[in-house]
């Protein structure tokens, strides 16, 4: 069941991600609460929409997370960072170090990382862009770029994957766009 939750429950999230790039609406800890709680309705309703409330250390990472103590003023500073780059840095960039620096925090028990790649696209969708898909077989070159950047603050990696994964979508989007046009 829980298989079958997840599908529409991303389904859902995916839903209300196009409604958020519809809107504009400015980023906010609300609308990542309201992300997290649609990911994991019906499979972890205790912890759906809510931050942690134990600390933990993410398998495979160099980085602990903060002390869950910590999560609504961290939350509240990604909020802050966020919108102080807004005007200044490439969407591409800005995006690929706003996901880190959420995956950093880790403010949920579970579903963090599906959480993290859905705010990805919704602020790549808001700047013009299509989704970027993460494939499954560059999962392990993605979880390295994170652990890069998350030690070193360079984001050159996770930019990188980020940008050939929107390239791909973009290519796709011009396959289907010919297609249209014969």
């Amino acid at each position: 069941m829980r298989e079958h939750f997840e599908v529409i429950n991303h389904s859902e999230a995916i839903r209300f991600v196009e409604e958020q790039v519809r809107t504009q609406n400015r980023l906010a800890v609300r609308q990542i609460l309201h992300l997290h709680s649609l990911i994991l309705k019906n499979i972890r309703d205790e912890e759906a929409g809510r931050f942690r409330h134990e600390n933990v250390a993410i398998s495979g990472a160099s980085t602990t997370p903060p002390d869950y103590r910590h999560l609504t003023q961290e939350m509240q500073k990604l909020i802050v960072w966020h919108e102080s780059v807004l005007p200044t840095l490439h969407p591409v960039v800005r995006t690929a170090e706003l996901h880190t620096h959420f995956v950093q925090i880790h403010p949920f028990i579970d579903g963090n990382g599906r959480t993290g790649r859905l705010l990805l696209n919704l602020e790549l969708m808001k700047a013009g862009y299509p989704p970027a898909v993460i494939r499954k077989e560059d999962r392990v070159r993605y979880y390295n770029a994170l652990d890069e950047a998350c030690m070193s603050d360079c984001y050159d990696g996770i930019t990188l994957l980020i940008a050939e994964a929107l390239q791909r979508s973009l290519d796709d989007y011009l396959k289907l766009a010919a297609t249209a046009c014969q």
